[in-house]
């Protein structure tokens, strides 16, 4: 039973750092689209303004989900991190430069240096979602089983290519709701519309690709495909779908915070339904949640843990949020620093 509730918290992690670190590599992905230094300067404002105050708190949750794969479930961790440890390492690359990229090129002064840490934080955007979406697929396609030893086919199959489409295409979809968003708080009607207009594309190819992800897992990963196709997670996906609608129907209004929800809603529902469909198993037909949790005394501790943890963390997260979205981080002017006190 706690093993249950403990892999429970383990998709909930999951989806959280797929909506939150998800919105972020988004803003990178338009960052990199858009376009050189005089036609992208004002993306790339608010960009930088946008993601400022938030983007290193959104690691919080990858960082809970590795606690509670290695803690709670180590023969999940020790599995996929030696079968996948390329496409895992080369997206653990990736988030340390797209880092130092972001928190490099605003204060440097040499154009040719913003424009070298400017593109490093934002290919890397788009490089590390997809090679996580890669180690998914590896996953969800069966290929991926205690003792497997790591190769390209491992996460280089069908499934895998795709999922890494989808979380690019998620992630884009994500940061062009919220930057739409920022836009309107920001007082720049302009980029309302211009992050408007790809949120709606990205949401259309990311239906695209849902429906080749449907076609592929068929053939691919028919465990998670039978899972999808039935009980909760049909439900989820149905869900994820009206969530869309909801969004697009927000989005041909004034962009606003219900249609950031709605936005969260589809990638929630969507990660929840992968989740669903592998029931039982945390690797499917190979490894259950109960053959790879640890032992119960590890569990109980780590759900003790998990709560002091929700109850000290979650109430700061919450507010730092709620002071982004207000205007009560934005940076001071050099003439409001210059002012005397």
């Amino acid at each position: 039973m706690t093993a249950d509730l403990i892999a429970v918290v383990l998709l909930l992690a999951v989806t959280a750092y797929t909506c939150a670190g998800g919105t972020d590599y988004g803003a990178g992905f338009w960052d990199l689209t858009a376009g050189g230094t005089e036609r992208g300067r004002r993306p790339r404002w608010l960009i930088d303004h946008a993601m400022a105050p938030v983007w290193e708190v959104n690691n919080v949750w990858l960082i809970f989900v590795l606690v509670i794969m290695w803690t709670g479930f180590p023969v999940l961790f020790q599995t996929v991190f030696s079968a996948m440890w390329l496409p895992l390492a080369l997206a653990a690359v990736g988030m340390v430069l797209r880092g130092a990229g972001f928190a490099f090129r605003k204060p440097t002064r040499r154009l040719a240096g913003r424009r070298l840490y400017g593109a490093v934080f934002a290919v890397a955007s788009v490089v590390t979602p997809f090679f996580l979406g890669a180690a998914v697929g590896g996953v969800a396609s069966e290929r991926v089983a205690p003792g497997t030893t790591a190769s390209a086919d491992v996460w280089a199959g069908p499934t895998s290519v795709v999922f890494g489409l989808v979380a690019v295409a998620t992630t884009a979809f994500l940061g062009a709701v919220f930057l739409a968003g920022d836009a309107r708080r920001f007082d720049a009607p302009d980029l309302v519309g211009y992050f408007r207009r790809r949120a709606l594309g990205s949401l259309a190819v990311l239906t695209v690709l849902a429906v080749v992800t449907g076609f592929v897992t068929h053939e691919d990963a028919p465990y998670v495909w039978h899972g999808l196709t039935r009980g909760l997670g049909l439900f989820f996906v149905v869900l994820a779908g009206v969530a869309a609608l909801v969004t697009v129907w927000l989005l041909l209004r004034t962009p606003g915070t219900w249609v950031r929800v709605a936005a969260v809603g589809v990638v929630a529902s969507a990660v929840v339904a992968w989740g669903m469909a592998q029931r039982p198993y945390l690797l499917p037909t190979s490894l259950s949640v109960a053959d790879a949790a640890g032992a119960p005394s590890t569990l109980t501790w780590l759900a003790i843990v998990t709560l002091v943890a929700l109850l000290l963390v979650m109430p700061a997260v919450v507010l730092l949020y709620w002071l982004d979205t207000h205007g009560e981080l934005e940076e001071l002017s050099d003439s409001e620093l210059r002012k005397p006190q």
